[in-house]
């Protein structure tokens, strides 16, 4: 371990003893994915560089603090050097669920922009990104959080490669894109990333995503064939089967009485607790005797003409409570993107190839999920309550993290 101050005081140092611990173990875990030693101690390098104060988490930056000469030894580990980085997503994913695991968990699948100039990264072109609220020069990755009682944090990552890509070989095989890859829809990058974790049994109920997932039948037919429960948003035009008859979801809510209407909270944010007005229409499932299908209606308390809508496939008799819950948790994810952007470097990366791509989003997934279980191992939390969606900056601070 390199320590990036000298002067480290005494209580510094016992905050920081725990944390080479759980290195070593993360080390530990890791090591057999890198076929020589120099790989992988510059992966481990690598990681304790994304979870330090260094301000710009790339090469050059990470190099700097931990003072070599120049960044080709983080070079050559995210371009050339020899390990797998869906080996290391894999133990990833078994370390979360290790240290954070419960079969109440909710997975939560939604995507990010990394704002990128020119042509030459992989996956780059002009689309939409929320991040960036409109049209931009980017790329997207889609991702799959892990939330539970004890913490959340990320499993699971695909890059979207836009049609343009797809269609350009020359351009694919300039920036390393296997031939074997296909276009493949942010759904169907969310498929399969759902379909790994189901394989891998991790242990989880529900699947949570935006509207943009939420209007796919096919991903609400795929979450259900797998055993998981689902409160997916979709728009205020979307349409359900009742009977034999398809009707509007805004229109199935209108008819409501208005003392339908809930006041309850969908969890604490950064700024307390989020209260909104709920109501619930329940459904039969056309197939499954055990489930139930519901629409379920979002409104602010201050401006109720705006309405967010959810479709939802749970047990006969799950409660308003449980369902306005699992859609709070939703929110999760976002706080997961502005922690990893802003604590642990997931868009600060300077690399174009498609393997230098998935080789430091892993890792900086890594780094997250390394904070996100130390975090976990010192807060107590109520059984079924989820924890503060606070950024993870208080608590390495209060950790000495600092000085690493």
């Amino acid at each position: 371990m390199v320590l990036l101050h000298s002067n480290i005081n005494k209580a510094d140092k016992q905050a920081v003893e725990p944390v080479l611990v759980e290195l070593e173990e993360l080390e530990k875990r890791i090591a057999p994915r890198f076929a020589r030693l120099e790989a992988r101690i510059a992966a481990l390098a690598y990681i304790k560089g994304l979870i330090s104060p260094v301000e710009r988490k790339n090469s050059w930056q990470l190099a700097e603090a931990i003072g070599d000469r120049d960044p080709y030894r983080f070079q050559h580990l995210l371009n050339r050097a020899s390990w797998d980085a869906d080996a290391v997503r894999d133990d990833l994913r078994d370390y979360v669920v290790e240290h954070l695991g419960d079969d109440n968990a909710v997975l939560i699948v939604d995507e990010t922009g990394f704002l990128k100039q020119g042509d030459k990264s992989v996956g780059v072109q002009r689309q939409y990104s929320g991040t960036a609220g409109g049209t931009q020069n980017c790329q997207v990755g889609v991702f799959l959080v892990y939330a539970s009682s004890v913490g959340h944090t990320f499993i699971d990552r695909e890059l979207y490669l836009p049609k343009s890509w797809i269609n350009d070989r020359q351009r694919c095989e300039r920036a390393g894109v296997p031939e074997n890859v296909e276009f493949a829809t942010k759904l169907q990058l969310a498929r399969k990333m759902l379909l790994r974790a189901v394989d891998a049994n991790v242990p989880a109920r529900w699947v949570c995503a935006d509207a943009l997932y939420g209007t796919d039948h096919r991903l609400r037919q795929f979450i259900e064939a797998r055993g998981l429960h689902y409160v997916l948003a979709v728009s205020r035009d979307q349409t359900i089967w009742v009977g034999k008859s398809q009707h509007r979801v805004d229109a199935i809510i209108r008819k409501m009485d208005s003392s339908a209407w809930q006041t309850l909270s969908a969890g604490n944010g950064s700024k307390g607790e989020r209260l909104y007005q709920w109501a619930l229409a329940t459904f039969e499932h056309p197939k499954n005797p055990e489930l139930q299908r519901f629409v379920l209606a979002r409104r602010k308390l201050e401006n109720p003409t705006e309405i967010t809508y959810y479709l939802v496939s749970a047990p006969v008799g799950t409660s308003l409570q449980e369902i306005v819950k699992v859609a709070g948790v939703r929110w999760t994810i976002e706080s997961c993107f502005q922690s990893a952007k802003g604590e642990v470097g997931l868009d600060q990366y300077e690399v174009r190839s498609w393997q230098s791509w998935y080789r430091h989003i892993t890792l900086s997934l890594l780094a997250h999920a390394f904070l996100t279980v130390l975090k976990a191992s010192s807060v107590e939390v109520k059984k079924g309550e989820l924890p503060a969606q606070n950024s993870l900056f208080e608590f390495k601070t209060k950790r000495g993290l600092y000085y690493l």
